[in-house]
C-alpha cells in the first residue's frame, strides 16, 4: 500500500441527521444520532393529533461532523 492512500483516506462523520415520522399523523421533525447507533424509536408530542405518539426514523437526511 502507498503512503499516499493511508494519507488520502477520508474520515467518515460520528453523527448523522434523521427525519423521524409520527406513526399516527404522519408528522415529521428532524433529530440526530449517531452513525453506529441502532434506529431510533421515540414517544414525543404530536401537534396534529394533540397527544403523545410513537415516532419512528423514516430516513437518512445528511451526515454532521
Amino acid at each position: 500500500m502507498f503512503l499516499t492512500n493511508v494519507l488520502l483516506k477520508r474520515v467518515k462523520s460520528k453523527s448523522i441527521m434523521v427525519q423521524m415520522e409520527s406513526m399516527v399523523s404522519g408528522h415529521t421533525f428532524n433529530k440526530i444520532r449517531d452513525r453506529l447507533a441502532d434506529k431510533l424509536e421515540v414517544i414525543k408530542f404530536d401537534p396534529f393529533i394533540q397527544r403523545t405518539s410513537l415516532y419512528r426514523e423514516k430516513k437518512k437526511i445528511r451526515s454532521i461532523k
